[in-house]
């Protein structure tokens, strides 16, 4: 009887420690970037993510949700989704534009706080199909994945700063936006397509092998850029209906 206690309890655990290893290198990327170790704190973030990813995959497949665990992975997503990017945004470029910095890196923090809550709130109420608003992690990886691409073909002229900082204040308000980003999360390949996926995923695998940032770059801001363009095109799209209906 006490060894089922002990497994059920393990099996809680489980996707709790990687929650907390999720925050734990999230805040190893903070010290990172406050040391000037600019890329050793992107990959920090990434690695945060990683373990972000499993630790959901793992509470679902051993059936193991908790609204603890729920309420865990919001505060280590602040921390390594949230503060850790902003952090890094802060120390390579925020700082040296003053008031404009620091304003835009408090932002951040704050709509991606919004961006969680809502999240919890309204997630057992929103299709899986889609997230509304980018997802902080997704939002991380966008800006950090920009500093790194920065970093490795040395571009360090003010107009390139500036665009980060345009980008960074566009990814913070589309946190909070009601633009409707697609989700993987629910992805369900059929038998029959099986081998083109493979062959694409190869492809995939093998350009990010060769060009690794340059390929996160791409990917993401494609994403992104893909999400605000549908959000746009249904809004028209809804505008037309509504004139019509009037007429």
């Amino acid at each position: 009887m006490n060894n089922n206690k002990n497994k059920s309890y393990l099996v809680y655990i489980i996707p709790n420690l990687f929650t907390a290893a999720s925050a734990f290198v999230g805040m190893l990327s903070i010290i990172a970037s406050s040391k000037g170790l600019y890329e050793k704190a992107v990959y920090f973030i990434i690695l945060s993510l990683l373990l972000d990813g499993l630790d959901g995959r793992i509470a679902r497949i051993t059936k193991a949700t908790s609204k603890f665990g729920a309420e865990f992975d919001s505060l280590a997503d602040l921390i390594a989704f949230g503060v850790a990017p902003a952090m890094l945004f802060y120390y390579y470029i925020g700082m040296h534009f003053g008031k404009i910095g620091s304003l835009l890196t408090a932002l951040y923090v704050l709509f991606g706080a919004l961006r969680l809550a809502r999240f919890n709130v309204t997630a057992p109420k929103n299709e899986p199909s889609v997230f509304i608003g980018v997802p902080i992690p997704t939002a991380a990886i966008f800006i950090s994945i920009w500093i790194l691409f920065s970093i490795k073909h040395h571009i360090a002229t003010d107009g390139f700063y500036w665009i980060i900082m345009v980008l960074m204040a566009f990814i913070s308000i589309l946190m909070v936006s009601n633009i409707r980003f697609p989700s993987f999360k629910k992805v369900n390949f059929k038998r029959e397509n099986f081998k083109k996926v493979l062959i694409l995923l190869i492809v995939i695998f093998s350009i990010a092998y060769l060009y690794f940032i340059e390929f996160l770059t791409f990917f993401f801001t494609f994403y992104i850029l893909y999400g605000v363009t549908r959000g746009f095109k249904n809004y028209f799209k809804r505008k037309k209906i509504v004139k019509k209906d009037k007429i």
